[in-house]
């Protein structure tokens, strides 16, 4: 079985999306569930979770909207207001507590002007409230400063299971094996709190570099670190298409992972088992 932990949709009369506005054209338009299905099916994907695109509420309701119409869909990485814990807390008790989809929480960090946007006392506070929960946060990283700003959250938080979005950005264009991410990267993985999403390598990579050998490294960099039970898979469609494909981003996927891994078991982990702990699914 093949779990997409990170597929998108947003339309844009339900929420503003401002990074859409500098987007591509081919991004800078709505998607929805309806316009994957026959792709998913192609590409043997069998159960999705939807990953918030705007920080607002109203982008979380339009993902757990399409979740209920959509069997495949196994769970929603929502958006909550981290700078106003109180509200946090209402809408925990008031809305996720009773909506099933609801399995993890996003913000667009990496669009906030300050990289330690995480570290602020309210946003710790909002965060040590997932906690409790068991909720486990996206950290959507393009900078090491990102990394390390997660490290320290861990630290102040450390029951909170984060995972890095698309492998925090490594530096594929600049063939760099593996500098100050790896280093960094190297020290996330040390700490039991910290998994590891594959995804989003097509437009990190860009077209010309997105092939098996070209990211095949990054991967295996990142088991090795993190080790096969804490690594899973993500598509990022629509943003995907901007490297290629979703049937080819996850044949680039999938062979990466044959070639790595030999053993079908933990293969299995890896494309589904350690996505539906992570996530703690209902299949």
């Amino acid at each position: 079985m093949i779990i997409d932990t990170h597929v998108h949709i947003w339309n844009l009369e339900r929420s503003a999306y401002d990074w859409l506005k500098a987007a591509p054209d081919l991004l800078n338009k709505n998607y929805s569930l309806e316009d994957l299905e026959e792709l998913r099916l192609t590409a043997s994907v069998e159960g999705g979770i939807i990953v918030q695109a705007d920080n607002t509420l109203d982008d979380t309701a339009l993902m757990i909207e399409a979740a209920v119409k959509h069997d495949w869909i196994k769970g929603v990485v929502g958006w909550l207001p981290l700078l106003n814990p109180s509200k946090t807390e209402q809408l925990l008790q008031s809305v996720v507590s009773e909506e099933k989809y609801f399995k993890g929480v996003r913000h667009l960090i990496h669009d906030e002007a300050d990289d330690r946007w995480l570290l602020q006392h309210a946003v710790i506070e909002s965060l040590q409230l997932l906690s409790a929960r068991h909720l486990p946060f996206d950290v959507v990283g393009v900078k090491t400063a990102h990394i390390q700003a997660a490290l320290e959250v861990a630290a102040k938080v450390p029951d909170l299971k984060m995972v890095f979005d698309h492998l925090n950005q490594p530096p594929i264009q600049a063939g760099e094996r593996f500098g100050e991410w790896g280093n960094l990267m190297k020290e996330a993985a040390t700490n039991s709190q910290f998994y590891a999403k594959i995804s989003g390598l097509g437009t990190t990579a860009g077209k010309e570099n997105f092939t098996v050998e070209g990211i095949k490294p990054y991967i295996d960099f990142v088991l090795t670190e993190f080790g096969t039970d804490r690594c899973f898979l993500g598509g990022d469609w629509p943003v995907s298409l901007l490297g290629g494909s979703y049937v080819k981003t996850w044949s680039v996927y999938k062979q990466v992972i044959e070639e790595l891994v030999s053993d079908e078991h933990t293969r299995n982990r890896i494309f589904s088992e350690n996505a539906v702990a992570f996530y703690n699914l209902n299949l």
